[in-house]
């Protein structure tokens, strides 16, 4: 007898997980959880939205340490144990502190910062006792949900800090209810209703706080960590590394038709110097930088061809670099806010820091051969260096072309034509190179990246006396058809030479156009699979695909996304202090100081929130009208000494009212009986939901306001 009930709710469990879905099962359980466990659940599901973006940059330990303890309390959560000692607690958060710091070097700065956020975050999570601790738990959230923006500000980040933020404040109004809860819906109804209200406000702030010179969400030391782009120097296997990365390097907007893709060369860093597997701007790249004045906008007097002329807006992603970059070849100097520019004597744009941000600018370049300039004998001198002690074979080689070609010109014809003659070929994957490689490349394996042949070429005509030296930016780029703009990314990266031929001056040769044409004329990303569905379904273009409409659908989808992100970024991130000034020039305030626009952002600040507020504070004094009846009858009541006590329901309170030592009259007593009887019929009886909008019908509205002035 004593286990028959247990027997049935065995059979009971085996019946339900014949008959019903696993999922259905969970769902009820949940329902069932009590109310401080499914709303400490709540708070972890919000928290772990807060810690999954910044496990893409966290160190691999700290998001196991991260996850590991989230798992931890979930399971204390639903089996009702009691938490981890202090004595326990302690140590562990002492030890994860010694790793970060062993990690990073320092417990200061971004990333540092946020790796202690997130640990310390786990770790009260397991402290948790207390009222006060749930409020600590929530504003680190808020805290660490904010550093987000650190690491990225695109339009996904917003879009997924936004459903955490509604996330979060839903798990903080859960515990804020005393007796009955609303359900998840509502309450999640009610927290995404909180962020809309603040929106209008928000937009606001944004528009008109006075705006800083530089980036916001950046710090020093730190802040150009992890980004991604051409170095300031060159080895094999550098470029061809991001070859593989999809990343946006900059985005051109071109005045007139932009310039077809052989021409498409982006200039960024000059390599002057050779260590035999390393090349470096050196000697000539530091002279070239001194020699060209102070960081100021200054242009070379080169002569103006306005027929070459070609005109760019450039929206460049921060690299941690400092050159920008411009088709060959720039012109003059574009202006950066905030940011000196010099154009250098080899025509280099060289920002005076580090771009850790994302800039635009303007620049004009000349696409054709610019006229021979008086050149330095000694820095043509240092133009052929070669390393003493490597690459034989190739110094020899040099010296029969030599022979063979007294014409500069000529010599390097015959190089090209060597390169296309012979067995090279282009690979991502080349095989590794010993101590001398270019003697390796170009006699041995004959198979590499763009930094090999422009290597390699540079090293020949060094080697037969020919000045040369190694250019590194992009080569190609293709027109996003939605907003007409030019993507220029990382897979397009390429290196290329520039050799000194009187009188014609420096002069661009490519060696990897001999070998590989199709690199030149159709960008290395048109010959590779995209990362935007490009590794599932192929969808590149120029590639055949099992299914061409999929292929062309995905292509539109991406152009139109990539479209997207570029208005975000020219109309939200890159909202400068001069941009702001733009805008209040539109709306027809000229000249205005930061005290003018500050005092118009609180008027304008104020009203909003008024017209949020009011609404609200209105709606919430205003009683229904069947409630208001009832209040009046109380009032009155009130007066004869009669109160109604917090305790008294309707049917209480009447009875009070009409017991025999009442005070009142018999009428009243009689009026008091019906009123009361037909307004528990409209609260709470089958009449409560009649009439629109749940409202009573007027003719009992009116017959309980008559019994009412009978109750007088």
């Amino acid at each position: 007898m004593t286990f028959a009930p247990k027997t049935a709710t065995l059979q009971q469990l085996r019946t339900d997980l014949e008959n019903k879905p696993l999922f259905r099962i969970s769902s009820t359980y949940v329902k069932t959880l009590p109310r401080d466990k499914s709303d400490t659940l709540l708070l972890l599901g919000a928290c772990a939205m807060v810690l999954l973006p910044h496990f893409l940059h966290l160190p691999w330990w700290t998001s196991l340490i991260c996850g590991g303890l989230m798992l931890w309390r979930a399971w204390i959560t639903l089996r009702g144990q009691r938490l981890p000692p202090l004595w326990l607690l302690m140590p562990l958060a002492a030890l994860t502190m010694g790793a970060v710091y062993l990690d990073y070097r320092t417990w200061f700065g971004r990333d540092a910062g946020v790796a202690m956020l997130a640990l310390l975050l786990t770790f009260k999570l397991l402290e948790m006792r207390a009222r006060r601790d749930l409020f600590v738990v929530l504003l680190l959230s808020f805290f660490l949900l904010l550093t987000n923006f650190f690491y990225s500000q695109s339009i996904l980040c917003l879009l997924w800090m936004m459903a955490t933020l509604t996330l979060l404040l839903t798990a903080q109004l859960s515990f804020q209810y005393t007796g009955s809860v609303p359900p998840l819906k509502q309450r999640l109804r009610l927290g995404g209703l909180m962020l809309a209200m603040a929106l209008p406000l928000t937009l606001i702030l944004f528009l008109l706080f006075p705006r800083i010179q530089g980036p916001l969400w950046g710090l020093p030391g730190d802040a150009h960590g992890g980004r991604t782009g051409l170095s300031d120097s060159m080895a094999p296997g550098n470029i061809s590394q991001l070859a593989m990365s999809d990343d946006i390097a900059f985005r051109v907007k071109f005045t007139d038709a932009p310039p077809p893709p052989a021409k498409r060369y982006w200039r960024g860093a000059v390599l002057h110097d050779f260590d035999g597997r390393t090349w470096t701007q050196g000697q000539i790249g530091r002279a070239s930088i001194e020699t060209s004045g102070q960081w100021q906008q200054i242009s070379l007097n080169a002569p103006r061809n306005p027929d070459a002329e070609v005109h760019q807006q450039i929206t460049m992603e921060p690299n941690g670099q400092r050159w920008l970059f411009a088709l060959e070849t720039p012109q003059r100097v574009p202006s950066l806010e905030g940011i000196g520019v010099l154009l250098t004597a080899d025509h280099q744009l060289r920002a005076a820091r580090a771009i850790g941000e994302r800039v635009r600018y303007d620049v004009v370049s000349n696409l054709s051969p610019l006229p021979a300039y008086q050149a330095d004998a000694r820095a043509l001198q240092l133009e052929r260096a070669l390393p003493p002690g490597f690459n034989p074979r190739t110094r020899e080689f040099a010296t029969n072309l030599r022979r063979q070609w007294s014409d500069d010109t000529a010599l390097v014809n015959a190089v090209l034509a060597f390169f296309r003659r012979e067995n090279f070929s282009y690979t991502l994957e080349p095989p590794l190179l010993g101590k001398d490689s270019v003697d390796d490349f170009l006699f041995s394996s004959r198979a590499g990246f763009c930094e090999h042949y422009a290597s390699s070429f540079v090293v020949l005509m060094r080697a037969a006396g020919i000045p040369a030296r190694v250019v590194t930016g992009y080569q190609g780029g293709e027109i996003n058809p939605v907003d007409g703009m030019m993507t220029v990314r990382q897979s397009d990266a390429h290196a290329w030479a520039e050799a000194w031929l009187p009188p014609r001056g420096w002069v661009r040769v490519d060696p990897t156009a001999a070998v590989a044409p199709s690199r030149i004329e159709t960008q290395l990303g048109n010959l590779m699979p995209r990362s935007f569905f490009g590794d599932l379904l192929g969808a590149a273009p120029g590639r055949e695909n099992w299914w061409p409409a999929l292929n062309s659908s995905v292509a539109l989808l991406r152009a139109n996304w990539e479209a997207l992100g570029n208005g975000w970024n020219q109309w939200v991130l890159n909202y400068t202090p001069a941009g702001q000034m733009g805008f209040m020039h539109w709306l027809g305030f000229d000249e205005l100081d930061w005290r003018t626009l500050s005092i118009l952002m609180l008027t304008i600040g104020t009203v909003a929130v008024a017209s949020v507020t009011l609404p609200l504070l209105l709606a919430r004094n205003k009683r229904k009208p069947l409630d208001a009846v009832y209040s009046s009858l109380c009032a009155q009541m009130a007066r004869r000494g009669l109160d109604r006590q917090a305790h008294e329901g309707p049917s209480t309170y009447s009875r009070r009212l009409c017991a025999s030592n009442s005070p009142l009259a018999p009428p009243v007593k009689i009026a008091v009986q019906r009123f009361i009887a037909l307004y528990e019929a409209l609260q709470y009886g089958a009449e409560s939901g009649s009439g629109p909008h749940n409202k009573p019908p007027a003719h009992l509205m009116a017959q309980l306001k008559l019994l009412l002035s009978q109750c007088r």
